[in-house]
C-alpha cells in the first residue's frame, strides 16, 4: 500500500474513532463474505462494520487518543463496528450475531473513552435498550411526583379532620368553641 494510501486510511479511521459513540472490536476468520454482508445489514445504521489492518488502525487509535488496551487486542484478523447510535443495540446485535456464527468472535470495545474486555461488551447487550430505560426512569419519576403530590395533599385534609374531631369532642363535652365564647 503506498505511503499516501495508508496515511489516508489511518486520517479516516481516526475519523471513526473520534466521531463514533463507540467501537467493538471482532475477530471474523471463518465467516463468508455473504455472512460478513448480512451482519452489515443487521447493524444497519447503529453501527458500520470495517475489517481493518491491524497496524494501520493501531496508528488511527493511537492518534484519536485511544486506550493502549484496546490498541492490544488488534492481534489476528480484526474488524470493528463503529457505532454511530446506541450502543447497547449494536452490542445485542453483534452478540446476536455471534451467538447464530461463532465465527464471530467478540474481543473487546472501546465505549466512552473507556476500554472493555469482550466479557465487559456481553454484558453491555445485556442492558435494556435506550428507550426502555428512559421509559423506566420517567415511569419512576412519575410514581415519584404522583406520592409527592398525595402526601402535600394530606396535610391540609388530615389537619381539617384534625380540627373537626376536635370540635366533636369540645361539642360533645359541652364546651363552646373559642370563636363562640368571645361572641358572648
Amino acid at each position: 500500500m503506498a505511503k499516501d494510501h495508508k496515511d489516508a486510511a489511518i486520517a479516516e479511521l481516526k475519523n471513526e474513532f473520534e466521531s463514533s459513540n463507540g467501537a467493538v472490536l471482532t475477530e471474523y476468520r471463518g465467516l463468508s463474505v455473504a455472512q460478513v454482508t448480512e451482519l452489515r445489514g443487521n447493524l444497519g445504521e447503529v453501527a458500520r462494520f470495517r475489517v481493518v489492518k491491524n497496524t494501520l488502525t493501531k496508528r488511527a487509535a493511537n492518534e484519536a487518543g485511544v486506550d493502549e488496551r484496546f490498541r492490544e487486542l488488534l492481534e489476528g484478523p480484526s474488524a470493528i463496528a463503529f457505532v454511530r447510535g446506541d450502543v447497547v443495540e449494536a452490542a445485542k446485535g453483534l452478540r446476536d450475531f455471534a451467538k447464530a456464527n461463532p465465527a464471530l468472535v467478540i474481543k473487546g470495545g472501546y465505549i466512552d473513552g473507556q476500554s472493555m474486555d469482550a466479557a465487559q461488551v456481553t454484558k453491555l447487550a445485556d442492558l435494556e435498550s435506550r428507550e426502555v430505560l428512559l421509559a423506566k426512569l420517567a415511569g419512576a419519576m412519575k410514581g415519584s411526583m404522583a406520592n409527592a403530590a398525595a402526601l402535600f395533599n394530606a396535610l391540609p385534609t388530615q389537619t381539617a379532620q384534625l380540627a373537626e374531631a376536635l370540635r366533636a369532642k369540645r361539642e360533645g363535652e359541652g364546651e363552646t368553641a373559642p370563636a363562640e365564647a368571645s361572641a358572648e
